[in-house]
């Protein structure tokens, strides 16, 4: 009989179409088709399983070759970041919270807190990869009422899948939802990325820039229009992403041994949503890669706040001598009225008595030089991009890197970005 099924089984799509009109079942008619093909032997196929034996299983098989994709695509955006973040590990830039001016930091270090971010990701989708590797052959209601264990044992290690521990109709969606919510996860991150990037190219901004290519349009209306194009798109899949993880939380809920009103939910959003993050965390690569750093402008900015951008490191240096409580409210005296005070910080600061006979106005100026306060911006970017163990064991969060080996070298061991201050 098994020579008989191997040499004869097949089945036509255009059969299968035919049958399923009249049975309203898929695997029916699949089955049905071959079973014409085999003859009598066909008897012995599907025996002891339902149909969600086979779909289960095989959508096992998909998913993990997904994540499979997935985690390479992820790959090859680390390696991106990775190569923008060292370029830029000494681009000075503004800081901002709550969307206003803080303090100094580098367009490096930026790069490499999405990369790190990036590397959880990864481990996230290996682990999404390994629940989700999971299958089923167990009947009707997953208690292998007319089919042996072994067989469920034998078909999982063949494929390479894990068989799940205990079963219904089908394999529990639990590990369906974390799949789900792992790809919104990686969405939402470079979601943050892409918004990021399109509110650093906002006009009155200019920091950074979509490449924009010869020929390119923005508007059939306005002919200087060059618009975050890809991050938009980017953050339009990355919302997709999302709403079909809340429906992968509904696939979850299934009335006694199985329904199909939840799992049919993945019919459409499995396939979707993989895709989606697919062609998400290729932009997002497209981006990086073609990403025009407008220095001049982050330079502009930086300048802007003039010295308020420095009121911590004042506020440290003028607690020396009147503390840290009382520096705080003279720096919130002279700084509350903003930028329309005709005198500079500087003077402002230096023009109380307490401060004169204490201070002078040059260590005050001193003081207020950006580029003095981006703390271990560098360090935490190197230390990040860094590939070999090499690169961090000359330097500690408290020295200046050393490296041996550039984390950037190619496969002659060349750096493939000039820097001379490391010597790479």
């Amino acid at each position: 009989a098994l020579k008989n099924i191997r040499e004869r089984a097949g089945f036509d799509i255009e059969r299968i179409d035919e049958i399923e009109k009249t049975t309203k079942h898929d695997v029916i008619a699949f089955l049905t088709s071959v079973s014409e093909k085999v003859g009598d032997d066909s008897r012995f196929i599907h025996r002891g399983m339902t149909s969600s034996d086979v779909l289960d299983t095989s959508l096992a098989l998909l998913l993990r070759e997904a994540a499979e994709l997935l985690i390479e695509d992820v790959d090859l955006l680390l390696e991106a970041l990775k190569r923008k973040a060292f370029a830029h590990r000494r681009t000075l830039m503004i800081g901002r919270s709550h969307g206003i001016h803080a303090e100094p930091i580098t367009f490096g270090l930026k790069l490499a807190i999405w990369h790190s971010e990036m590397e959880r990701n990864r481990e996230r989708l290996v682990r999404a990869k390994e629940t989700i590797s999971a299958g089923k052959i167990s009947g009707a209601v997953g208690t292998f009422s007319f089919i042996d264990p072994s067989i469920e044992e034998y078909v999982c290690d063949k494929v390479g899948l894990k068989p799940a521990p205990a079963s219904s109709q089908i394999v529990q969606r639990d590990r369906h939802a974390e799949y789900f919510t792992t790809l919104a996860i990686v969405a939402s991150s470079i979601d943050k990325f892409a918004q990021e990037i399109r509110l650093l190219q906002r006009t009155e901004v200019r920091e950074a820039e979509e490449y924009f290519s010869p020929g390119q349009k923005g508007s059939s209306a306005m002919p200087h229009k060059r618009n975050p194009e890809l991050c938009e798109q980017v953050v339009v899949l990355a919302r997709l992403i999302r709403a079909n993880a809340g429906l992968a939380f509904d696939a979850l809920i299934n009335e006694h041994e199985r329904d199909y009103r939840a799992v049919r939910l993945e019919w459409v959003t499995i396939t979707d949503s993989s895709l989606y993050l697919c062609g998400g965390l290729a932009l997002m690569r497209t981006i990086l890669g073609g990403l025009i750093i407008h220095e001049e402008s982050i330079r502009t900015n930086l300048l802007n706040s003039s010295s308020l951008i420095s009121t911590e490191a004042l506020m440290f240096l003028l607690a020396e001598k009147m503390g840290k409580q009382a520096a705080h409210q003279l720096l919130y005296d002279v700084t509350i009225d903003g930028r329309n005070h005709p005198d500079s910080l500087i003077d402002r600061i230096y023009n109380r008595p307490e401060i004169q006979n204490a201070f002078s106005r040059e260590l005050l100026k001193q003081t207020v030089d950006p580029a003095k306060h981006i703390g271990l911006s560098v360090m935490l970017t190197d230390r990040v991009v860094a590939t070999a163990s090499q690169w961090l064991k000359a330097s500690s969060l408290t020295g200046t890197a050393t490296p041996s080996a550039c984390p950037l070298a190619d496969h002659k061991g060349a750096c493939t970005i000039l820097d001379k201050e490391t010597g790479c």
